[in-house]
């Protein structure tokens, strides 16, 4: 069989950066060599585009972008090229790719911003398209869509800038605390506050305005969360659920990558017919905001067996002990079975 030359991109000029480097060393060591050329091109903290051709361990340890191989490299937004762009020792040369992976978290990664370059190069890539990554990276206006679809969202506010004291008590009189206020951009919980009573809401905003222009107050779901592994373009697969349970707190930064206070349990401890309206709900919300390829749709379950929306991450965590390739573990899927589809479906795309 013909190698297919993929693009891996890694790293990004986001506050994700450290998480796409594990996410990027698990989907580059899962490549199958006698099946896939593989051309790396990582984005430094700084927004600087390197070709990388060091070893996947200094990816890991983020010594990359010191290695000697590093040179200057862009996506070429010709179509005719087809490729990256390299420039070395004053010459720029061209390498043809087939299709583009994109392994990059939050801002300028997940947010429709490389998938419009991709768009533009004419290059196939895995994951969500343009739209759909903007749609599901800002909270408030997913959240319109889905509730517009007949799926219920957590009551909410958005603030287009800082108010004064009074002005926001007056806004959120109608909310009910424990409330999360929210960047309205932004993943891996950064810049999200709880609050339990006003006196801790305008220190809350100013937090969640450093990371975007647009901050979301939202009323905090009694219940758990119930994470969905969806893969697909037409026809999508639903893997196990997995449950988030919490001592205390939010499953934040820390506890993502810790479990310091916190469990998850896959499969989610969940009768059979809440499971079915959860597999329907999810497959609602992806086809909603126009996902394709893959991506981790976000449930809350109330004590109710009430399902509310929280969020889609069009590229979620991507080690081989993360949340969406473990669901897809659950009915049988391995980690490189995964990622080959994934590359699949978007060349089919």
């Amino acid at each position: 069989m013909e190698h297919k030359t993929v693009a891996i991109l890694f790293g990004g000029h986001s506050t994700e950066y450290d998480v796409s480097l594990q996410s990027a060393y698990s989907v580059i060591e899962s490549l199958n060599p006698e099946k896939y050329h593989i051309v790396l091109l990582g984005i430094t903290r700084q927004g600087e585009w390197l070709k990388y051709s060091g070893g996947i361990s200094e990816i890991r340890n983020d010594n990359w972008s010191r290695h000697e191989s590093c040179v200057p490299a862009v996506i070429s937004p010709d179509r005719h090229t087809h490729g990256i762009l390299v420039l070395n020792s004053g010459k720029v040369s061209a390498i043809p790719i087939d299709v583009a992976f994109p392994v990059l978290h939050g801002k300028n990664g997940e947010d429709g911003t490389v998938q419009g370059l991709l768009e533009m190069a004419g290059i196939p890539y895995v994951g969500c398209g343009t739209l759909s990554s903007a749609l599901c990276m800002d909270k408030d206006i997913a959240h319109r869509l889905v509730h517009m679809a007949g799926i219920k969202t957590p009551n909410s506010i958005v603030l287009d800038s800082l108010i004064s004291d009074g002005e926001l008590s007056k806004q959120t009189a109608h909310l009910h605390y424990p409330l999360f206020v929210k960047p309205v951009k932004a993943g891996s919980s950064f810049g999200i506050t709880k609050v339990a009573n006003q006196s801790g809401i305008t220190a809350a905003a100013h937090v969640a305005f450093q990371h975007d222009r647009k901050v979301i107050i939202e009323e905090a779901i009694d219940g758990f969360e119930v994470g969905c592994a969806v893969l697909g373009n037409e026809t999508i697969t639903i893997g196990k659920f997995d449950e988030i349970e919490l001592s205390q707190g939010f499953f934040d930064y820390t506890e993502k990558y810790t479990l310091k206070t916190s469990k998850i349990h896959m499969p989610a401890r969940i009768d059979a017919d809440t499971a079915e309206r959860i597999r329907q709900a999810a497959a609602v919300i992806y086809r909603v905001l126009d996902c394709r390829g893959f991506a981790r749709v976000d449930i809350f379950l109330t004590p109710e067996n009430e399902i509310v929306f929280n969020e889609v991450n069009t590229i979620p965590g991507f080690t081989a002990h993360s949340r969406y390739p473990n669901m897809l573990k659950g009915i049988g899927m391995t980690f490189p079975q995964v990622v080959d589809e994934l590359i699949r479906l978007a060349i089919e795309q």
